[in-house]
């Protein structure tokens, strides 16, 4: 099993480390108390789940507690439990202006400022930095750059999971869909819904798909959306996104998006991208 164990300074960004292990797979649990640590690990062993990667988030929030995290990490080395640490890091002024920004007080800010918190951290989280077997130091990074930087560090390249993309098709009459970040629509394409012989068919059927690229424009929107997807898809990976949602829209969602989703789909993995496809609404 893959152990991460991420800490290091507040306001170093732990919280997107924490999410960028969870894109790339990991059963991420933050804020954990050390001595927990081996308790969810045996409980895990024990279990039906298959949990074969975990990230922990183990900070000064857990006050008391995170002062026993090299007592724990001792006796998970007695347990022959391999794991890596992650330490964040940032510049002192960097930190304070991010606390400014968010108008928030240091977790160690209680009777005292934020900048004698910010030593007090250092000095109580040195004896963890000096044994991590990775530093990062976010104090110029951008959120896309902290995700790369780990993919890096603990997968071995820069991309981590292959990115994935999905298509789904959805009637407007039944609403826009929760989750989606291109929206395209295709009631410019004649309805074979007004084709008695195609009515109570869906684009799912070879007749119905025929009709519908039978359309000029569609072949050229269907040629149009693969250039645009070859085009943005490593654009959005490189901003650190996993995933791209592409929604195909018409009246019902039966028949036009159905067989515009179920075409691009095809093309798009005959290309060797990781695509799944879903239709709502039939």
């Amino acid at each position: 099993m893959e152990i991460i164990i991420i800490t290091g300074m507040s306001g170093a960004g732990k919280s997107l480390a924490a999410d960028c292990f969870e894109d790339i797979g990991y059963y991420c649990i933050d804020n954990l108390p050390p001595s927990l640590i081996r308790s969810f690990l045996g409980l895990i062993s024990k279990g039906k789940r298959d949990v074969c990667k975990a990230a922990f988030v183990v900070d000064i929030r857990g006050g008391e507690f995170f002062d026993e995290l090299l007592e724990n990490l001792t006796e998970l080395d007695r347990d022959g439990t391999s794991y890596r640490i992650l330490f964040l890091d940032a510049s002192d002024e960097v930190i304070l202006r991010r606390f400014s920004e968010s108008r928030r007080s240091h977790p160690l800010a209680q009777g005292t400022t934020n900048a004698e918190a910010v030593q007090e951290e250092r000095k109580r989280l040195e004896p963890i930095r000096r044994i991590a077997d990775c530093r990062i130091d976010t104090t110029k990074l951008r959120n896309a750059a902290l995700a790369e930087a780990i993919t890096t560090q603990f997968l071995g390249n820069g991309k981590g999971e292959a990115f994935k993309l999905v298509i789904q098709s959805f009637g407007y009459k039944y609403g826009i869909p929760a989750e989606v970040d291109i929206l395209l629509d295709v009631r410019f394409i004649p309805n074979p819904f007004y084709v008695d012989s195609l009515k109570k068919l869906t684009g799912n059927s070879k007749r119905v798909r025929d009709y519908v690229m039978r359309a000029p424009e569609a072949a050229f929107f269907a040629e149009t959306v693969m250039n645009l997807l070859r085009t943005l898809m490593p654009a959005f990976e490189r901003e650190g996104k996993h995933s791209l949602n592409v929604a195909f829209g018409c009246t019902g969602g039966q028949h036009r998006s159905v067989a515009m989703a179920n075409i691009l789909y095809a093309k798009m993995k005959d290309e060797g991208t990781d695509v799944v496809l879903t239709h709502r609404d039939i």
